[in-house]
């Protein structure tokens, strides 16, 4: 889907104004002023994103790109990577959240190690494998059936066998749950309805009208200083 922002009166209102030399160098200018005014929308959008989505991963906020303007082509364009755009979409139109698997994996309170961004790190679950005090599968709890990622209680000073690739056991006494009950790590949901709207085409209209007298502006008034 696209959303065309055009700048035809405004352009015009410019050419009516300025001097034979100045006519000459539009083209120029016009094409370099769209394209700061794209750079403003990019920024209004990932200003957005943080502001609505929960601490969003520069892999989310760098997918929105510009195709530039030239003098010959004075289209300047924004536009999202398709990735990012897919799992977006339900956050602007509305609609159940995109699952990378066949569930979401949230963490809770008890893993500690979460990254910057609110996330399992990478490995979390694989460093997990094969540990006899962890077990997957749905758990019976005061609130309903919670389906995810479980550690049953040991004893302080406890060491808990570990099973390796190679079918050896060793014994660890790393990231034990002493707290006397069972404790949820990972809780798996399905798909929910995204409840967030990002108001991409507003965030950019509104973004384009703020800048674009003014971009026009600076930017010919450096063509026309630096005019042959």
């Amino acid at each position: 889907m696209t959303f065309t922002i055009n700048f035809k009166s405004n352009i015009d209102d410019f050419q009516r104004k300025i001097s034979a030399m100045a006519h000459r160098q539009l083209p120029f200018a016009t094409a370099q002023a769209l394209n700061a005014v794209a750079k403003r929308v990019v920024e209004a959008e990932q200003d957005n994103e943080r502001n609505v989505l929960d601490r969003p991963k520069p892999f989310t906020t760098g997918a929105i790109r510009i195709s530039r303007a030239t003098k010959t082509s004075l289209e300047a364009k924004v536009f999202m990577g398709d990735i990012t755009a897919h799992y977006l979409e339900p956050y602007q139109f509305g609609g159940r959240n995109v699952l990378n698997s066949k569930a979401l994996l949230k963490p809770v309170d008890a893993v500690r190690d979460l990254d910057q961004f609110g996330n399992l790190p990478r490995n979390f679950l694989r460093s997990l494998r094969g540990r006899q005090d962890i077990f997957i599968g749905v758990v019976q709890t005061k609130r309903g059936p919670v389906n995810g990622v479980w550690q049953r209680s040991v004893e302080e000073g406890a060491a808990v066998p570990v099973v390796g690739r190679n079918g050896k056991v060793r014994r660890t006494r790393k990231n034990l749950n002493t707290r006397g009950h069972l404790v949820l790590l990972v809780k798996f949901e399905d798909a929910h309805p995204a409840r967030q709207q990002l108001d991409w085409f507003g965030v950019a209209g509104r973004a384009a009208a703020k800048a674009f007298n003014r971009e026009m502006g600076r930017a010919l008034a450096r063509a026309i200083a630096t005019a042959r």
